[in-house]
């Protein structure tokens, strides 16, 4: 875990900043607008002098923080936790987190659960530094794509988490929509059981509250959607914003809000985005 004590705090994050480029030889670009183009290009210290003021940082967070701490990430060709399903014969790769195939074949999402389940991860310096952004009272929000539960355990505080794709700490019966416990249900799972309810004779399958493709994102994206209006910057870690609803987030701020992409490559809504005030930090998380 990383400590700063007081005025080094900021000195730390300056670290990280030449840390991400150092090790990825990283790429920076900033999108200057028509009416902004006698203004010098933005950079990492422009970035940490808007993080020294700021009191409302939003952070947006996906599978890329996660794979220092040896989590594969989703879509990266011939690595990634898609590419890897061929083992399981799904019909196509993402049919493991479809309801329908769910419920004909339930299997193959219980075995890859034991792969995903936390506990077996440990959170890395980049959960660290948005712990830190809560310590220092300037962490208004963080947003997550993962299920891996790294940002908990990393102590971002749950009121200011939203885990947007959901979570395994509880879990629903998916006949009579009991609720369970994770932990209730991790026993079964790592037994290679397929969890069943226990109310009366329903029997039906408990399925960790992960969001599935079309079922309802979790209360309280919805509920904290306004933060993206309260924003002063914008940190965008590790993800490609290709799953909707959650990448329209990047595009509720302001537009005069620094928004920061660190992330391997670059994604649409930054490289199509003429506003003045975004910046690239390509390479790992």
């Amino acid at each position: 875990m990383l400590l700063w004590k007081g005025g080094a705090f900021f000195n730390g994050i300056r670290s990280i900043a030449g840390q991400l480029y150092n090790q990825s030889r990283c790429l920076q670009r900033r999108f200057v607008s028509s009416q902004d183009s006698n203004e010098r290009d933005w950079n990492a210290d422009d970035v940490i002098r808007c993080l020294q003021g700021a009191r409302n940082v939003v952070v947006l967070a996906g599978a890329g923080i996660s794979t220092p701490s040896g989590i594969v990430d989703f879509r990266t060709p011939g690595t990634g936790l898609y590419y890897n399903l061929q083992k399981y014969n799904l019909p196509y790769a993402e049919a493991i987190f479809e309801l329908d195939y769910f419920f004909s074949n339930p299997k193959p999402f219980f075995t890859l659960a034991k792969d995903l389940y936390p506990g077996k991860y440990k959170p890395n310096v980049t959960h660290y530094f948005c712990k830190l952004l809560d310590e220092k009272e300037k962490l208004l929000r963080m947003y997550t794509q993962n299920i891996d539960g790294l940002e908990k355990m990393a102590g971002i505080p749950l009121h200011k988490l939203v885990e947007a794709h959901g979570t395994f700490s509880t879990a629903t019966c998916t006949t009579c929509l009991k609720a369970y416990d994770g932990q209730e249900i991790r026993k079964q799972i790592f037994a290679d059981e397929i969890p069943k309810c226990t109310v009366g004779e329903c029997k039906g399958t408990v399925k960790p509250d992960i969001v599935f493709f079309g079922e309802q994102l979790p209360n309280s994206f919805y509920k904290h959607v306004e933060d993206l209006s309260k924003a002063e910057v914008l940190l965008v870690m590790g993800s490609s914003l290709q799953v909707e609803p959650f990448a329209s987030l990047a595009e509720m701020v302001g537009e005069d809000v620094p928004r920061v992409l660190l992330n391997s490559e670059p994604v649409r809504s930054f490289v199509c985005s003429d506003r003045p005030r975004d910046v690239l930090i390509l390479g790992a998380c």
